[in-house]
């Protein structure tokens, strides 16, 4: 597996070249291309089944009417041999599909991933975004199983017709007529499985979507009682899918016992038409039974890929479904030039955003500009769009209208790794990854070194919280930052956000977690970014975080209502919010005067 695995892996430098527009397709190509070398083992796995009914045919005419046992010793050893043989090339062509299917699985790995990850960002439903994986896993599943083999072995299928004819035209045709009534079977459990698997496998994608959303929030639904709700909802989409899944598994048994019968039949029948051929002595005992023998092998494929036509049909719609999938998600070509790291100012123009999925902008037309060693407090009351612009200024949205310039190069200038170095990020759900202390900060780099860690720790005042923990920076946190409490995990979202000196930092609502000697530490951090050059963007509704601020940018219903000085817009917003007071207080007398005119109107 291992081997399978550094072999798909690309050599050094092909990263730089393009990838192909269809890499599913891709893949299969170079699957088919091996599949090619499996054909050959196929074929002699084949012919060396026929070494049974030669066997059976020369034992009936020629051992058992001359009595020599020396013949019939040197037949069997020979087919001994001839099974020997054909079990070692059945075993060899079944690792060498196993191989083939870890490949394919290998080579789409990095699409795969690049679509996890941006599925969420593209507004998927919840049952599309692990699609991509259960696709793979099915596809991998199926080429490494019994499926292929029969697919490989239908080519031969002529080889034992033939044998079949060269006994007797009448036992020939028997043969083709039988072999005719298995493919048109076959062909009807493709029609008619279809639409039954595609309906329980999406089924069964919802019902994995309720089994992450039930384990993710166990503890809201266990602390509020819905743990009997949730287990009614999963009990009815469980029901969903066993219901479908069991009429597809109806149709498939069906037509597969149906296709076992008309073997047996045939079989059967070819060894009545044997029979009345030797009564008649138009053949011999033998040929009565190697053609029946030769009957069965000959059909044996077939039976075998209906009983594997489930998993088929499963993987023809995960292939459809891989291939739209990582066309939709393929990354953008790669900048021809690396811009160099941003260092001049943060320039927003005429900026649209709007969520992924939806139609409707959430920020509309907003533009300002800031320069180096500027620090930016982004306000506004609930829903009026500031999360959504901050998504926006980092890359995490792409935005509808108008453009994001770091330097005059607008985001999709740069690569997406490059990117990231130049950009720190703290949002509201910190989202740390299970490890240690150390590889959250540094972003999982394993090239980082200790200095830098230590000097994101100390710009973040995070260090001697982190010295008290068990194993200091070696702390495991695990999935979610789950052994930190809230205040820890933003602390350490903070030294995150400020690793690598970036150019532009977006806190949203970085203190909200935070006590006061955290609140402290992130205003000597904003202070310390804003002297070394960094943009400080920071969203919040406690003052204390924006004391180390000096710009200001005030959001209504999407919309930039008031930008500049913090102390002068702070004023203007102050202002209009008593204008606004004044005006409902001179108004509330004339609205009491007018309700008890209408009450007595009424009375």
């Amino acid at each position: 597996m291992s081997s399978a695995y550094n072999h798909a892996r690309p050599p050094a430098g092909a990263a730089s070249l393009p990838a192909p527009d269809d890499p599913v397709a891709a893949r299969l190509q170079e699957s088919a291309r091996r599949m090619a070398g499996i054909a050959v083992f196929s074929g002699v796995v084949n012919v060396l089944m026929l070494s049974g009914s030669l066997y059976m045919l020369q034992v009936y005419d020629r051992v058992i009417p001359s009595r020599n046992v020396a013949t019939l010793i040197g037949l069997s050893l020979m087919v001994l041999c001839a099974y020997l043989l054909q079990g070692y090339f059945d075993a060899l062509r079944s690792r060498m599909l196993c191989r083939v299917a870890t490949l394919f699985d290998a080579g789409l790995q990095e699409h795969i991933h690049t679509a996890l990850a941006t599925l969420p960002l593209r507004g998927a439903k919840p049952m599309l975004m692990q699609q991509p994986l259960r696709d793979l896993d099915q596809i991998r599943a199926f080429m490494s199983g019994m499926g292929p083999t029969a697919f490989l072995d239908m080519p031969w299928i002529p080889i034992f017709l033939i044998a079949l004819f060269l006994f007797h035209p009448l036992i020939g045709f028997t043969a083709l007529a039988g072999t005719v009534a298995i493919i048109a079977m076959t062909l009807l459990s493709e029609r008619l499985s279809r639409g039954a698997a595609k309906t329980a496998m999406d089924l069964s994608a919802q019902r994995q979507v309720l089994a992450d959303t039930t384990q993710r929030n166990a503890e809201v639904i266990r602390a509020l009682g819905m743990l009997d709700r949730f287990t009614a909802r999963w009990s009815r989409a469980n029901e969903r899918y066993l219901r479908e899944n069991i009429r597809a598994s109806d149709v498939s048994a069906n037509l597969g016992s149906g296709a076992k019968v008309l073997r047996y039949v045939l079989q059967s029948g070819m060894l009545g038409l044997g029979a009345w051929l030797v009564v008649a002595d138009k053949a011999s005992g033998g040929v009565m039974i190697a053609s029946s023998i030769m009957m069965g092998r000959a059909l044996a494929p077939v039976e075998v890929a209906l009983g594997t036509w489930k998993q088929l049909v499963a993987a023809r719609q995960g292939i459809k479904r891989l291939r739209e999938i990582c066309k939709a998600t393929a990354p953008p070509a790669a900048p021809p030039v690396e811009l160099p790291r941003p260092s001049r100012e943060l320039s927003v123009q005429n900026l649209s955003v709007v969520a992924p999925g939806m139609e409707r902008p959430i920020v509309s037309n907003v533009s300002f500009a800031l320069s180096a060693g500027m620090g930016l407090a982004l306000l506004g009351a609930s829903a009026s769009g500031k999360t959504s612009l901050s998504k926006a200024l980092v890359g995490i949205w792409q935005a509808a209208s108008g453009v994001v310039r770091l330097d005059g190069g607008a985001l999709d200038q740069w690569r997406n790794a490059d990117l990231g170095r130049y950009i720190g990020y703290l949002p509201q759900d910190v989202a740390l990854f299970d490890g240690t202390v150390a590889e959250n900060i540094c972003r999982f780099d394993e090239t980082a070194t200790s200095d830098a860690i230590l000097k994101a720790a100390r710009v973040a005042g995070v260090h001697d919280m982190i010295l008290r923990l068990p194993d200091g920076y070696a702390t495991r946190i695990g999935a979610g930052g789950m052994s930190l409490s809230a205040g820890q995990r933003q602390r350490v979202g903070l030294a995150r956000a400020v690793f690598g000196d970036p150019f532009l930092v977006v806190l949203d609502e970085p203190n909200a977690n935070l006590d006061t000697e955290g609140e402290q530490a992130l205003t000597r951090a904003i202070q310390a970014l804003r002297a070394a050059g960094s943009i400080v963007i920071v969203i919040s509704h406690r003052p204390s975080a924006l004391a180390a601020l000096d710009m200001a940018l005030v959001l209504y219903e999407g919309k930039a209502i008031a930008f500049g000085r913090r102390d002068e817009v702070f004023a203007r917003v102050s202002n209009a919010s008593r204008q606004i007071a004044e005006r409902q207080a001179a108004a509330a007398p004339a609205v009491a005067r007018r309700a008890a005119a209408f009450e007595g109107a009424a009375s």
